[in-house]
């Protein structure tokens, strides 16, 4: 029996065979203490009618939804800090069911703390519960910010108490389930590529064009590489444009789709600082905020060494050259859409770009990165507002200036929408370390869960005003 209607199972993975994944047992946890479910992303898979009982079944203990065959842990490879691993696998997650959403796109359910894998090597397989919350706030917030994103669809405690070196010990245990078009990633080929397998290459690449890529013609390598570098640019723009710092931009970190996973030692800037780094063990800044345009690049140019077995080097070199100029649009385009500004040409488009990003140096810890986009949202519909709002007295200077004329340049894109109350409020939503820190020590201290369900819904209500 379907959960409903518009439950459409299609567990395509799973054809490509044992050698992409291995069959896997998830976890038997002592305890299945149900604490986020998302019926927004479950309902366009056709989730959102289980019970809380079904939930926990399916999420919890991995009883198969219908139509799935049973759990995989995905194999594949990659470059950790630039250094190759090959050991490398879902360690403790797996892919738990594929499906189709209400506009046909194939979607995963994967998961992150289910246990042990071939793969785990000498970890545990688990997910630490504050691990877990800070991955269901980072989705949440990037989702608010029209960033591509994995969801989080299920967190569930599972009442284990975890050895952690990176955090105060014993800890609590929880596991993820996350929903996101595929975790298919760049290390999928790397691995294939590593033993010399140009027929799993053609495989891989046969796969992603027709289930993610079907513009894309059969057997043309190096056109669903050009299709891969466009998802990647325009995925690092909004990174930049949302002021976020993955943390571990790792080969196997990045999907085919273009779609943001895997929230690690995320971190959202206070304010503008290119050397800003969200992982502690980052010592050479090699992911940091800055940078990530040139880590995403690097890593794309591992995918296109992969794709060198089943195609020829130029024209994979000519669909990587793509990527700086697709990133320049991309952060012009989104820039815009965060400023709630039509498109008025690409001159215009990058003086409020520059603009943009010199006012926000300027503006240094007093202008902070997202009130901007909030004080200044819908362009010259917002001014009243934002000279009389708390930052009203550093709205002033060249710099300022600079930014305003070529603001008032473009038109506002749907000024209707500065009527949601999300505009009215005197700051915006920001995901700040100090706010994520004080949501844990709520849960920590006192089991209480109000303070992130009130985020979660008020980031809901702001992807709304701005949608």
């Amino acid at each position: 029996m379907p959960p409903s209607p518009a439950y459409q199972p299609q567990p395509r993975f799973f054809d490509l065979g044992a050698e992409y994944g291995d069959a896997v047992r998830p976890a038997a946890f002592p305890e299945t203490t149900l604490r986020v479910r998302n019926d927004l992303a479950a309902a366009t898979v056709g989730l959102a009618d289980l019970t809380d009982a079904k939930w926990i079944d399916h999420f919890g203990r991995f009883t198969p939804l219908p139509g799935q065959p049973g759990p995989v842990a995905m194999r594949y490879h990659g470059h950790q800090f630039r250094t190759y691993n090959p050991d490398l696998g879902d360690g403790r997650g797996f892919l738990a069911a594929q499906l189709r959403d209400g506009d046909g796109r194939l979607l995963d359910l994967g998961t992150k703390g289910s246990g042990t894998t071939p793969w785990s090597r000498s970890g545990d397989g688990r997910l630490t519960l504050k691990g877990g919350a800070r991955e269901v706030l980072a989705a949440a917030m990037l989702e608010a910010q029209g960033v591509p994103t994995s969801r989080a669809l299920s967190l569930i405690e599972t009442g284990e108490a975890l050895e952690r070196g990176d955090e105060p010990s014993p800890t609590r245990s929880a596991v993820l389930v996350r929903l996101q078009h595929s975790h298919i990633r760049f290390g999928t080929f790397q691995r294939a590529a590593f033993f010399g397998r140009a027929d799993m290459v053609e495989t891989l690449v046969e796969h992603v064009r027709s289930l993610y890529h079907p513009a894309v013609a059969v057997g043309d390598a190096p056109g669903l590489l050009a299709a891969i570098v466009a998802a990647s640019a325009r995925l690092t723009a909004r990174w930049i444009a949302a002021g976020f710092v993955h943390g571990v931009l790792n080969t196997d970190n990045l999907n085919v789709t273009g779609e943001s996973f895997d929230y690690g030692p995320w971190r959202f800037l206070p304010s503008y600082e290119p050397g800003f780094t969200a992982a502690y063990f980052d010592s050479q800044g090699l992911y940091a905020f800055a940078r990530q345009p040139e880590a995403v690049f690097w890593n794309l140019t591992q995918l296109a060494g992969c794709l060198k077995l089943v195609a020829d080097a130029a024209p994979l070199t000519e669909a990587l050259n793509g990527f700086g100029p697709a990133y320049i649009r991309e952060l012009r385009a989104a820039f815009l859409e965060r400023l709630g500004v039509k498109s008025l040409g690409e001159a215009a488009d990058q003086r409020l770009l520059d603009t943009t990003l010199a006012l926000l140096r300027e503006g240094g810890e007093a202008v902070r990165w997202e009130p901007l986009f909030h004080d200044w949202f819908a362009g010259f519909s917002s001014s009243a507002r934002a000279l009389a709002g708390p930052r009203g007295k550093h709205w002033q200077g060249e710099a300022f200036d600079a930014f305003r004329f070529a603001l008032f340049e473009h038109e506002p894109d749907r000024p209707e929408r500065l009527e949601n109350p999300a505009f009215a409020a005197p700051e915006p939503e920001e995901m700040l370390i100090d706010e994520v820190e004080a949501i844990w020590s709520a849960i920590d201290t006192a089991d209480d869960w109000s303070p992130l369900h009130h985020k979660l819904t008020r980031l809901e209500a702001t992807r709304r005003a701005r949608a």
